[in-house]
């Protein structure tokens, strides 16, 4: 009589029940799209959080001048700063916000998200290079490895929209 083995059967989205660490997830994925939407929307309308009115994006502001423009002593400044208020880097900006800040919130293109997002932010930390408070690790590299892991993890699936026959059928959208 010959043994059998049996393999585990990979089991995706509703197929299975929820554990909490997949609650976990979500709380983190819709957690980290709600900062990139919110710095959209505050960048977008100046709603005084870390964008004045008279700085807003609708008042014809640039998004990434203060930023950008504040990289110029940096290692990578140069670079950085040449990139400051020219309109394709802002409305580049602007749809990466938008669009990793949706697609986390939501849970579709959470995969896409993670990426770009994950690009986004890398970007972000070597414009400030040296770091002033440590060697080589802060939020935007923390942020980028969870963004890895929410795209590892599936985490579109609970509590967003990664459910549907759409995402599930199309695996870019997932």
């Amino acid at each position: 009589m010959a043994a059998t083995i049996s393999r585990p059967v990979m089991e995706t989205g509703a197929a299975r029940a929820r554990r909490p660490v997949d609650y976990v997830w979500a709380a983190a994925r819709i957690s980290i799209g709600w900062v990139f939407l919110w710095a959209f929307l505050d960048k977008t309308f100046g709603w005084g959080f870390a964008t004045p009115a008279a700085k807003a994006w609708i008042n014809g502001g640039s998004p990434t001048t203060g930023f950008l423009k504040g990289t110029g002593e940096n290692a990578l400044g140069g670079f950085f700063a040449g990139l400051a208020g020219q309109a394709w880097v802002d409305w580049l900006f602007m749809a990466g916000l938008l669009g990793i800040g949706l697609a986390l919130v939501l849970g579709i293109g959470t995969r896409i998200a993670a990426a770009t997002g994950t690009l986004m932010l890398v970007l972000m930390w070597a414009a400030e290079l040296p770091l002033a408070n440590n060697p080589f690790m802060d939020d935007h590299l923390v942020y980028s490895i969870v963004l890895i892991g929410l795209a590892l993890a599936g985490a579109g699936t609970t509590l967003g929209l990664g459910n549907l026959p759409i995402v599930q059928r199309n695996a870019w959208l997932k």
